[in-house]
Protein backbone atom coordinates (compact mmCIF):
# COMPACT_ATOMS: atom_id res chain seq x y z
CA UNK A 1 0.00 0.00 0.00
CA UNK A 2 1.19 3.54 -0.67
CA UNK A 3 2.34 5.75 2.19
CA UNK A 4 1.01 9.30 2.58
CA UNK A 5 2.42 12.11 4.70
CA UNK A 6 0.30 14.83 6.32
CA UNK A 7 2.19 18.11 6.83
CA UNK A 8 0.67 21.14 8.59
CA UNK A 9 1.75 24.74 7.96
CA UNK A 10 0.48 27.74 9.95
CA UNK A 11 1.45 31.40 9.72
CA UNK A 12 4.17 32.25 12.21
CA UNK A 13 4.55 28.71 13.53
CA UNK A 14 7.16 26.07 12.78
CA UNK A 15 5.70 23.55 10.29
CA UNK A 16 4.59 20.19 11.61
CA UNK A 17 6.16 17.77 9.14
CA UNK A 18 4.97 14.17 9.20
CA UNK A 19 8.08 11.98 9.12
CA UNK A 20 6.25 8.66 9.52
CA UNK A 21 3.24 8.86 7.24
CA UNK A 22 0.40 6.39 7.05
CA UNK A 23 -0.10 3.48 4.67
CA UNK A 24 -3.47 3.86 2.98
CA UNK A 25 -5.17 2.07 0.10
CA UNK A 26 -5.23 5.02 -2.32
CA UNK A 27 -5.63 8.79 -2.75
CA UNK A 28 -9.32 8.60 -1.85
CA UNK A 29 -8.41 7.06 1.51
CA UNK A 30 -5.72 9.74 1.99
CA UNK A 31 -8.35 12.43 1.27
CA UNK A 32 -10.69 10.92 3.87
CA UNK A 33 -7.86 10.81 6.42
CA UNK A 34 -6.90 14.44 5.71
CA UNK A 35 -10.49 15.67 6.09
CA UNK A 36 -10.95 13.72 9.32
CA UNK A 37 -7.62 14.94 10.75
CA UNK A 38 -8.33 18.57 9.84
CA UNK A 39 -11.75 18.34 11.43
CA UNK A 40 -10.21 16.98 14.62
CA UNK A 41 -7.58 19.73 14.60
CA UNK A 42 -10.25 22.43 14.31
CA UNK A 43 -12.19 20.77 17.12
CA UNK A 44 -9.07 20.63 19.31
CA UNK A 45 -8.38 24.37 18.82
CA UNK A 46 -11.33 24.84 21.19
CA UNK A 47 -11.92 28.55 20.62
CA UNK A 48 -8.24 29.53 20.29
CA UNK A 49 -8.36 30.21 16.53
CA UNK A 50 -7.91 33.94 15.89
CA UNK A 51 -9.00 36.06 12.95
CA UNK A 52 -6.23 36.39 10.39
CA UNK A 53 -4.93 32.88 10.97
CA UNK A 54 -4.14 30.87 7.86
CA UNK A 55 -3.08 27.25 7.91
CA UNK A 56 -2.97 24.38 5.51
CA UNK A 57 -2.47 20.66 5.37
CA UNK A 58 -0.45 19.29 2.50
CA UNK A 59 -0.59 15.59 1.76
CA UNK A 60 2.39 14.15 -0.06
CA UNK A 61 3.27 10.72 -1.38
CA UNK A 62 6.40 8.75 -0.48
CA UNK A 63 8.37 10.56 -3.20
CA UNK A 64 7.47 13.94 -1.69
CA UNK A 65 5.04 14.88 -4.46
CA UNK A 66 2.05 16.93 -3.37
CA UNK A 67 -1.15 14.91 -3.69
CA UNK A 68 -3.46 17.68 -2.46
CA UNK A 69 -3.71 20.66 -0.09
CA UNK A 70 -6.44 21.83 2.26
CA UNK A 71 -6.46 25.53 3.21
CA UNK A 72 -8.12 27.11 6.25
CA UNK A 73 -8.43 30.85 6.85
CA UNK A 74 -10.13 32.58 9.78
CA UNK A 75 -11.55 36.01 8.91
CA UNK A 76 -13.69 38.56 10.68
CA UNK A 77 -14.94 42.08 10.05
CA UNK A 78 -14.39 43.54 6.58
CA UNK A 79 -12.24 40.60 5.50
CA UNK A 80 -15.13 38.21 6.13
CA UNK A 81 -17.50 40.32 4.04
CA UNK A 82 -15.29 40.31 0.92
CA UNK A 83 -15.95 37.83 -1.83
CA UNK A 84 -13.55 34.87 -1.63
CA UNK A 85 -10.88 34.56 -4.32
Amino acid sequence: MPRYFFHVYCDGVEPSLDAEGIELADEAAAWDEAISTCGQMIHDIDGALRAGTVWRMEVTDAAGNSVFRLFFRAESGAAARREPH
